[in-house]
Protein backbone atom coordinates (compact mmCIF):
# COMPACT_ATOMS: atom_id res chain seq x y z
CA UNK A 1 0.00 0.00 0.00
CA UNK A 2 1.29 3.46 -0.87
CA UNK A 3 -0.13 6.38 1.12
CA UNK A 4 0.37 9.89 -0.22
CA UNK A 5 -0.39 12.65 2.25
CA UNK A 6 -0.83 16.15 0.85
CA UNK A 7 -1.15 18.43 3.85
CA UNK A 8 -1.35 22.17 4.24
CA UNK A 9 1.27 23.85 6.39
CA UNK A 10 4.51 22.69 7.92
CA UNK A 11 4.68 20.43 10.96
CA UNK A 12 7.07 22.37 13.21
CA UNK A 13 5.78 21.42 16.67
CA UNK A 14 8.29 18.85 17.98
CA UNK A 15 5.66 16.90 19.95
CA UNK A 16 3.34 16.52 16.95
CA UNK A 17 6.28 15.73 14.67
CA UNK A 18 7.49 13.01 17.06
CA UNK A 19 4.01 11.42 17.13
CA UNK A 20 3.72 11.60 13.34
CA UNK A 21 7.17 10.04 12.93
CA UNK A 22 6.39 7.28 15.45
CA UNK A 23 3.27 6.12 13.60
CA UNK A 24 5.04 6.41 10.25
CA UNK A 25 7.82 4.18 11.60
CA UNK A 26 5.28 1.60 12.82
CA UNK A 27 3.49 1.43 9.47
CA UNK A 28 4.89 -0.98 6.94
CA UNK A 29 3.05 0.86 4.17
CA UNK A 30 4.98 3.43 2.19
CA UNK A 31 4.04 7.00 3.19
CA UNK A 32 4.98 10.00 1.06
CA UNK A 33 4.32 13.43 2.55
CA UNK A 34 3.86 16.61 0.53
CA UNK A 35 3.71 19.70 2.74
CA UNK A 36 2.01 22.24 0.54
CA UNK A 37 1.25 25.92 0.74
CA UNK A 38 -1.59 27.34 -1.31
CA UNK A 39 -3.64 25.37 -3.82
CA UNK A 40 -2.45 21.81 -4.30
CA UNK A 41 -2.41 20.42 -7.85
CA UNK A 42 -4.41 17.19 -7.80
CA UNK A 43 -2.45 15.98 -10.80
CA UNK A 44 0.38 15.18 -8.36
CA UNK A 45 -1.93 12.61 -6.71
CA UNK A 46 -3.35 10.88 -9.74
CA UNK A 47 -4.00 8.08 -10.57
CA UNK A 48 -4.53 7.27 -6.92
CA UNK A 49 -7.81 7.07 -5.07
CA UNK A 50 -8.24 10.46 -3.39
CA UNK A 51 -9.71 11.02 0.08
CA UNK A 52 -10.18 14.46 1.58
CA UNK A 53 -10.37 14.94 5.33
CA UNK A 54 -13.02 17.54 6.10
CA UNK A 55 -15.26 18.19 9.11
CA UNK A 56 -18.32 17.82 6.85
CA UNK A 57 -17.23 14.43 5.48
CA UNK A 58 -18.59 10.97 6.25
CA UNK A 59 -17.99 9.65 9.76
CA UNK A 60 -16.38 6.21 9.70
CA UNK A 61 -15.58 3.79 12.48
CA UNK A 62 -12.03 2.49 12.61
CA UNK A 63 -13.24 -0.84 11.20
CA UNK A 64 -15.03 0.91 8.32
CA UNK A 65 -11.88 2.91 7.62
CA UNK A 66 -9.83 -0.31 7.56
CA UNK A 67 -12.30 -1.93 5.15
CA UNK A 68 -12.14 1.15 2.90
CA UNK A 69 -8.35 0.87 2.77
CA UNK A 70 -8.61 -2.86 2.03
CA UNK A 71 -10.93 -2.09 -0.90
CA UNK A 72 -8.52 0.55 -2.18
CA UNK A 73 -5.64 -1.89 -1.85
CA UNK A 74 -7.56 -4.49 -3.84
CA UNK A 75 -9.12 -2.32 -6.54
CA UNK A 76 -7.01 0.82 -6.95
CA UNK A 77 -3.44 -0.53 -7.20
CA UNK A 78 -3.00 0.06 -3.47
CA UNK A 79 -2.34 3.77 -3.89
CA UNK A 80 -4.36 6.37 -1.98
CA UNK A 81 -3.91 10.09 -1.50
CA UNK A 82 -5.21 11.85 1.59
CA UNK A 83 -5.59 15.61 1.34
CA UNK A 84 -5.72 17.77 4.47
CA UNK A 85 -6.35 21.46 3.90
CA UNK A 86 -4.56 24.18 5.77
CA UNK A 87 -6.14 26.53 8.29
CA UNK A 88 -8.51 27.89 5.62
CA UNK A 89 -9.68 24.45 4.48
CA UNK A 90 -9.91 23.39 0.84
CA UNK A 91 -11.68 25.04 -2.08
CA UNK A 92 -14.82 23.39 -3.44
CA UNK A 93 -13.22 22.63 -6.82
CA UNK A 94 -10.68 20.37 -5.11
CA UNK A 95 -13.33 18.75 -2.89
CA UNK A 96 -15.48 17.97 -5.92
CA UNK A 97 -12.67 15.90 -7.49
CA UNK A 98 -12.19 13.60 -4.49
CA UNK A 99 -13.35 9.99 -4.56
CA UNK A 100 -14.40 10.26 -0.91
CA UNK A 101 -14.60 12.88 1.84
CA UNK A 102 -14.29 11.66 5.41
CA UNK A 103 -14.32 13.28 8.83
CA UNK A 104 -12.74 12.56 12.19
CA UNK A 105 -16.00 13.57 13.85
CA UNK A 106 -18.06 16.72 14.10
CA UNK A 107 -15.43 18.55 16.12
CA UNK A 108 -13.10 20.97 14.38
CA UNK A 109 -9.49 19.81 14.63
CA UNK A 110 -6.33 21.84 13.97
CA UNK A 111 -5.07 20.78 10.53
CA UNK A 112 -1.63 19.88 11.87
CA UNK A 113 -3.13 17.61 14.52
CA UNK A 114 -5.29 15.91 11.87
CA UNK A 115 -2.06 14.77 10.22
CA UNK A 116 -1.12 12.89 13.42
CA UNK A 117 -4.66 11.53 13.87
CA UNK A 118 -4.59 10.20 10.31
CA UNK A 119 -1.26 8.43 10.85
CA UNK A 120 -2.62 6.76 13.99
CA UNK A 121 -5.76 5.66 12.15
CA UNK A 122 -3.68 4.29 9.27
CA UNK A 123 -1.63 2.28 11.75
CA UNK A 124 -4.82 1.14 13.52
CA UNK A 125 -6.36 0.11 10.18
CA UNK A 126 -3.25 -1.87 9.29
CA UNK A 127 -3.43 -3.70 12.62
CA UNK A 128 -7.17 -4.39 12.17
CA UNK A 129 -6.50 -5.88 8.74
CA UNK A 130 -3.73 -8.05 10.21
CA UNK A 131 -6.02 -9.23 13.04
CA UNK A 132 -3.65 -7.71 15.62
CA UNK A 133 -5.21 -6.81 19.02
CA UNK A 134 -4.05 -3.14 18.91
CA UNK A 135 -7.68 -2.15 18.16
CA UNK A 136 -10.22 -3.09 20.81
CA UNK A 137 -13.98 -2.95 20.40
Amino acid sequence: MHIILAAGGRLKNPVLKALYDEYKKRLNWKVTLFEVEGKFALTQCLPSYTIILDEKGDDLTSNEFARLLETIRSHHQGKVTFIIGGAEGLPQDIKSKANKIISFGKLTWPHLLVRVLLMEQLYRAQQILKGHPYHRE
